[in-house]
């Protein structure tokens, strides 16, 4: 009998203790990309676009955190996506309007250092008409990005 209770006790604490030696690593490492790290691509479902995929694929299941730069003239017509998601703007101007169709009239600039949440499923339209603008966006996949209307979709 005390073969079996010791083996129980054995198997327990080898249950609490695997998990938090195995998280161990990750906590004490974390994550760290100087700028001169990141990693910058075409945008592959926009062109004109780059992209930096800083963590996770928006693509695949899990947290994800994307940077994407926009060029002077940008217009993105009204789109929206099936996650929820925070931006920060890292650098220049970014205007973002709320509805179906874009209005250039609806459109609110947010300055560097700004910070807005786009909620599932609510169309948005987005313009950068004053210079590039980088911004941070972090939510979870898979997503994917919906036109209002299909014929403003880009075409790769």
């Amino acid at each position: 009998m005390k073969l079996a209770n010791t083996a129980t006790l054995m198997s327990s604490a080898l249950l609490l203790v695997s998990p938090v030696a195995f998280c161990g690593d990750v906590i004490n490492k974390g994550v760290m990309l100087p700028p001169d790290q990141i990693e910058w691509t075409d945008n592959p479902r926009v062109p004109g676009l780059r992209l930096a995929k800083i963590l996770g694929d928006a693509k695949k299941p899990g947290p994800f955190v994307h940077r994407v730069k926009f060029p002077k003239g940008r217009i993105v017509q009204a789109h929206s996506h099936p996650d929820d998601r925070s931006y920060t703007v890292l650098s220049g101007t970014w205007y973002i309007g709320w509805g179906d169709s874009y209005d250039p009239d609806q459109l609110t600039p947010l300055a560097a250092g700004s910070f807005y949440t786009e909620p599932a499923g609510v169309p948005h339209f987005i313009s950068t008409p004053d210079g590039e603008a980088v911004v941070q966006i972090t939510g979870t996949g898979p997503t994917a990005v919906k036109y209002v209307n299909p014929a403003h979709a880009p075409k790769n």
